[in-house]
């Protein structure tokens, strides 16, 4: 079944995603089947329960970038996937009805919520990083984004372009400038800045993440530490759940400073693994990388990605890329904003530039990949 899957969805066949929980709980909550069958319970993402509440139980509804999450809905066609359904034993009626991300899902009910008043349009909706790509500016084709949060998440515009990999990324719907269907390549990383709160709250040799850039710079590289945070299994491009985590290299004279250093560098080696295989899988050189996210504060992080990866790495003013995309899109569904306006609306507060030899980048990159061959 996972090419099926696969062809029709973009997505791997993992528990990570909507289609196998929905069948768990229908197959295993006693009268639940009954209730899906006869209409008394529907399912959604968040989006669409949100929207459930705000319109007062008027809008069933949900767009394509979370529809395309589920492994129920079919890309190509864009439309839930009947196969699919079948394949799982889900009803179709439990489902939202699916429209673009840039359309009107319904008006707010007065009543709801303290001080918020009836009438107003819900005129955007998209998942996280497809919103996150959207407010970097990365309308078509070869734009990209990394957020970095308590993981990692590239997402890759291909335009109209479907692509499918082979090599362990997932292929997603994300938006025009208009929030029309387009598509992208996706790699999420399971733990990035969780490795972090875990040397804050597990080992407690930090005391906040801030910490960590002064702490690696005053050690000269990580002495030949790697830190795979392999906590809850790797995701892209290996998808392995039952990987653990190691801290491999270490000496008598490794101190904290080098585990904390090693820590920051397996979040840019892991997004270089994510990176290279959306190069080669676009068949297109990418060299500036779009960040945003807490961890991208980190001056330390920002310029060893840019090392690792040989590109640009472009950090913007406002890192809350994601709630900035869904209120652009919004703009532009209900006519305040044109494309030009957004256009003029990114700022950047840093642009990172490689600087490391290429001899030292392949040195340090090929110690990673032993590393994470021994978390496999």
């Amino acid at each position: 079944f996972e090419s099926v899957f696969h062809r029709s969805t973009g997505l791997v066949l993992d528990p990570y995603f909507s289609g196998t929980k929905v069948k768990w709980l229908l197959d295993n909550v006693p009268g639940l089947r009954t209730k899906a069958r006869t209409g008394k319970i529907c399912f959604g993402t968040i989006d669409t329960w949100l929207i459930w509440k705000l319109t007062g139980g008027r809008s069933h509804v949900t767009d394509m970038t979370n529809a395309s999450r589920t492994l129920l809905f079919n890309i190509r066609k864009k439309a839930w996937d009947n196969k699919l359904l079948k394949i799982l034993n889900i009803p179709k009626n439990l489902l939202p009805k699916v429209k673009n991300s840039g359309s009107i899902f319904g008006e707010t009910k007065s009543g709801l919520v303290p001080g918020l008043p009836a009438g107003i349009p819900i005129a955007a909706v998209m998942g996280d990083q497809q919103a996150a790509l959207y407010g970097h500016g990365c309308y078509g084709p070869g734009g990209i984004k990394n957020t970095y949060g308590t993981g990692s998440f590239l997402v890759f515009n291909t335009g109209k372009k479907l692509v499918y990999s082979k090599e362990g990324l997932l292929t997603t719907i994300c938006s025009d400038v208009k929030g029309r269907p387009i598509y992208a390549l996706e790699g999420a990383i399971f733990i990035t800045g969780a490795a972090i709160q875990w040397l804050r709250d597990g080992l407690k040799i930090i005391k906040s993440a801030e910490d960590t850039d002064r702490l690696s710079r005053k050690v000269k590289d990580s002495g030949g530490v790697y830190f795979v945070p392999a906590f809850t299994g790797l995701g892209a491009p290996h998808w392995a759940p039952h990987a653990r985590g190691l801290i491999s290299g270490l000496t008598r004279g490794s101190t904290k400073n080098h585990i904390v250093r090693s820590a920051l560098e397996s979040i840019a080696y892991q997004t270089r693994d994510v990176f290279e295989i959306m190069q080669r899988t676009f068949g297109k050189e990418v060299k500036e990388l779009r960040v945003d996210g807490g961890a991208c504060r980190n001056d330390f992080l920002m310029q060893f990605q840019a090392d690792i990866l040989r590109s640009r790495v472009l950090r913007p003013r406002a890192i809350e890329s994601t709630v900035q995309g869904a209120a652009h899109l919004a703009g532009i569904t209900t006519g305040l904003w044109r494309e030009k306006d957004l256009r003029n609306m990114h700022r950047l507060d840093r642009v990172f530039r490689p600087s490391m030899s290429p001899g030292e980048r392949e040195r340090l990159y090929n110690g990673w990949r032993e590393a994470v061959k021994r978390a496999l």
